[in-house]
């Protein structure tokens, strides 16, 4: 089945590594954009899955990830390391190697040592579910998704480009280019410690004496509070493990405001409870009501790269994505969006 969604990418080959909830939905849709694409995951009940929705998934690794253009790479974080050696060793040196983590310190560590900056981007899609498994994958679980990518000074910078190219077409992905410390910060905050948040609070009621009757009274702001309290406790912990240092760092910060609301609660001070409550409430207006402006900005196609990838992890920073990219006549051209501030 086929959208025909794809032009400039029609002919590439790729492939799919680890086919869980996230790599799943990537092999989905890059099997419903036309691509040839295969997949491949440890589990066969899984291949067995893949190949009744219709899409090749070979026995073997090496199999799956022969002859490929690009190989995304899914699967347990602590496994990604060994995966990507892998990978590398049955795939073409122009082969882009990317992974769909949701940390990037570790992953790109790994890649520096087995030599292959030249040709492995980290990524991370911010989209999922509490649901696992490629039962719950779909063509469209990451449309329009955030998807940061981490670029490289170097050989690499070509791969970003490409990449780049690949998901704002096939996916209608926002790229958001950061380094991978950046990434890892900034996710800690929005996305690993409201895990921790999210299994406090359902933990909790967990073990309260009216259990029940709180389940009986959850309304919205428990249910959305707790959603990510569903995500298999496996993979949260191997998420949360894996970015340690920063979870930590951050979580501290949310305890020292959720201090200071306890404080002000228990002096019955409201003037305190009220300004902490507007700050939190900018945050989520902020959040609900972005508003962009457009950015164009052109590169050399050759050099060293240094000036472009600063340009790129600087955008990401700010709040920025990446809506084109495109190389031609000796430049690379970039279209982005950054955040208006008031």
């Amino acid at each position: 089945m086929t959208d025909g969604g794809t032009t400039r990418y029609a002919g590439v080959r790729a492939a799919v590594v680890g086919t869980g909830l996230i790599g799943g939905s990537v092999l989905l849709r890059l099997a419903d954009a036309g691509l040839d694409v295969a997949g491949w995951d440890p589990d066969p009940a899984t291949r067995a899955q893949a190949r009744a929705r219709g899409v090749a998934a070979p026995d073997t690794l090496e199999e799956a990830v022969a002859g490929r253009d690009v190989v995304f790479l899914g699967g347990p974080l602590p496994t990604l390391p060994r995966t990507l050696a892998r990978v590398a060793a049955a795939t073409a040196s122009g082969c882009v190697l990317t992974d769909v983590g949701s940390t990037k310190v570790e992953v790109a560590e790994a890649a520096d040592r087995l030599g292959l900056t030249d040709r492995f981007v980290p990524g991370h899609p911010m989209a999922g579910a509490e649901s696992a498994g490629l039962g719950a994958a779909s063509t469209t679980l990451l449309a329009g998704a955030a998807w940061v990518l981490c670029p490289a000074p170097g050989a690499a910078t070509a791969g970003f480009r490409w990449l780049t190219g690949l998901l704002v077409e096939l996916f209608g992905a926002r790229v958001v280019p950061m380094s991978a410390s950046a990434h890892d910060s900034a996710a800690a905050l929005a996305s690993h410690v409201p895990h921790l948040l999210a299994g406090a609070l359902a933990g909790a009621a967990q073990r309260a004496p009216l259990r029940d009757a709180v389940l009986a009274l959850a309304a919205g702001s428990f249910r959305d509070g707790t959603r990510v309290a569903g995500t298999p406790a496996e993979r949260t912990a191997n998420m949360l493990l894996g970015n340690r240092a920063r979870v930590l760092h951050e979580l501290a910060d949310v305890s020292a405001f959720l201090d200071g609301l306890a404080a002000a609660l228990r002096a019955g001070d409201a003037a305190a409870l009220t300004a902490r409550y507007a700050e939190a409430a900018a945050a989520r207006s902020a959040l609900l009501d972005r508003r962009y402006a457009t950015r164009d900005r052109t590169f050399p196609a050759d050099g060293d790269h240094a000036a472009e990838v600063t340009w790129l992890r600087e955008l990401g920073d700010a709040g920025g994505h990446l809506t084109g990219c495109r190389v031609d006549a000796g430049t690379v051209a970039y279209t982005a969006r950054l955040p208006v501030t008031d």
